[in-house]
């Protein structure tokens, strides 16, 4: 069960790598998306052991708080997450036009787009929230502040949050089946609500969820890309 985290992180690479070798058309999205998301894995320390404790390479975590695995998984993770609505659906996207882009609704482009991050930070300095519902709250508010500048994304933001759930909680099945008590050695089950879903804490569903609301939509909120109908 050490190397259980590692295992996971590893599968979830595994499935990357699949997606950007057999979709070329993708590679500069994922690559783009998952170097930039793989800097959430810095903020383990904010998690361990609050959170969760999971053994980690070296022990890392229990020393340090950081660990390798949460790099491997959160750049796999965000990289996917981009891009699986438009794998399932088979879109493409096209740069909007100046006229689009000077909407008076994209005067606030800026300010949604990095909403996220001054939530979380007011929320874990002023409130006693484990950080986990921080980032839930933070991705959330952020991927629903989204569809007021960007309506055009709407079926994306929701699907993509869908869509990434399934995903997750098919991996998450796949570890417990293994690792049959891996949550209740892992998890700080009595820090959050204890409510387990098929197995895998709520916390982690409504995580799954509202990164792929959040993560389906950046590169196309960023770049000012829309999708082709």
């Amino acid at each position: 069960m050490h190397y259980a985290w590692l295992i996971w992180s590893l599968f979830f690479l595994m499935f990357w790598v699949i997606i950007y070798l057999s979709k070329p058309i993708f590679r500069k999205e994922m690559l783009s998306i998952s170097f930039w998301t793989m800097l959430l894995g810095l903020s383990e320390p904010l998690f361990v052991p609050r959170y969760w404790n999971p053994p980690t390479l070296f022990d890392l975590a229990q020393r340090t708080g950081f660990d390798i695995e949460s790099l491997i998984f959160t750049f796999a993770l965000g990289g996917t997450a981009s891009v699986l609505y438009k794998l399932i659906y088979k879109k493409d996207v096209t740069k909007m036009d100046a006229g689009e882009m000077k909407h008076k609704r994209h005067k606030l482009h800026i300010y949604i787009l990095s909403s996220p991050i001054p939530i979380f930070l007011a929320l874990a300095l002023l409130t006693s929230l484990n950080h986990i519902y921080c980032g839930i709250i933070a991705m959330a508010t952020g991927a629903l502040l989204t569809l007021y500048c960007r309506p055009d994304l709407k079926w994306k933001i929701w699907i993509g949050g869908s869509l990434l759930l399934i995903y997750y909680a098919v991996f998450f099945l796949s570890l417990i089946a293994v690792f049959p008590d891996y949550v209740s050695l892992v998890w700080n089950v009595k820090a959050l609500t204890g409510i387990l879903f098929i197995g895998i804490p709520v916390e982690e569903l409504m995580f799954a969820f509202s990164f792929g609301m959040l993560w389906s939509s950046l590169y196309e909120h960023m770049l000012w890309y829309k999708i082709k109908t």
